[in-house]
């Protein structure tokens, strides 16, 4: 068991949820696939949002009290440049796009093994973002919830923000904050799964406020940021 002492979602997540006023898709250019729509104000932030939390966390900032920012204002702006980051751009989406491509088991045999979602999030992920939380640092997660070779269907993933985790036997359960979940919840969102055989795939249990199921998961890239604009923003509220 290890939690990330003084981080509660309920404490240090953002005010508001992930529901925005309707605006235009925010889209990226990804090589060999095109134009895609990661995200929309409408409900597509998740990712500015959980960078923006860490960011406030890892510069050992009070957090943000503030309500839900309307477009140009500097915290919304700010959450939407942290979007863009979140996706690692080009080769945060590519990778989101080929795991949407894999199936949830291995195929084949060795050496000609594809590797399926369920080990590369249990082998491959998991050992690098435990290692974040035994070091004190909350890790940001892609969730892959869609197998598709559509492009069009990246923006149905999510990104939350691990702060903890349990494993007794092969049962592990991580906890996260959710952009999705009120506070009043927020501290009882988690996603659970066996580790024992991934290359059969892994069933993923969560309560994370997404209507698709949880195929894998994997630890997102994060450059910390001092977030200068949302703290001003903060102050103001």
């Amino acid at each position: 068991m290890a939690d990330i002492p003084d981080f509660l979602p309920s404490l240090n997540g953002l005010r508001f949820v992930n529901a925005w006023p309707k605006e235009a898709n925010i889209v990226v250019k990804v090589p060999g696939i095109g134009k895609v729509a990661v995200g929309s104000a409408n409900k597509g932030l998740c990712g500015g949002m959980v960078f923006t939390v860490l960011d406030v966390f890892m510069a050992g900032l009070p957090p943000l009290a503030n309500p839900l920012p309307l477009p140009g204002n500097p915290l919304f702006d700010y959450i939407v440049k942290r979007l863009f980051d979140s996706w690692n751009l080009p080769w945060g989406a590519v990778k989101y796009y080929r795991w949407m491509a894999l199936p949830d088991e291995d195929i084949g045999a060795w050496p000609a093994t594809l590797r399926g979602v369920g080990w590369r999030s249990v082998i491959d992920e998991w050992p690098a973002i435990r290692s974040d939380l035994d070091a004190g640092r909350p890790s940001p997660l892609g969730l892959v919830t869609v197998r598709s070779p559509n492009p069009a269907q990246l923006g149905r993933n999510h990104q939350v923000l691990a702060y903890g985790y349990d494993l007794v036997g092969d049962r592990l359960t991580i906890k996260v904050y959710d952009p999705n979940t009120d506070l009043d919840a927020a501290d009882d969102v988690g996603i659970s799964l066996g580790v024992d055989h991934p290359a059969d795939g892994v069933t993923i249990a969560h309560n994370v406020g997404i209507a698709e199921p949880i195929r894998g998961f994997f630890r997102v890239r994060y450059s910390s940021q001092v977030p200068v604009s949302a703290v001003i923003a903060s102050i103001r509220a």
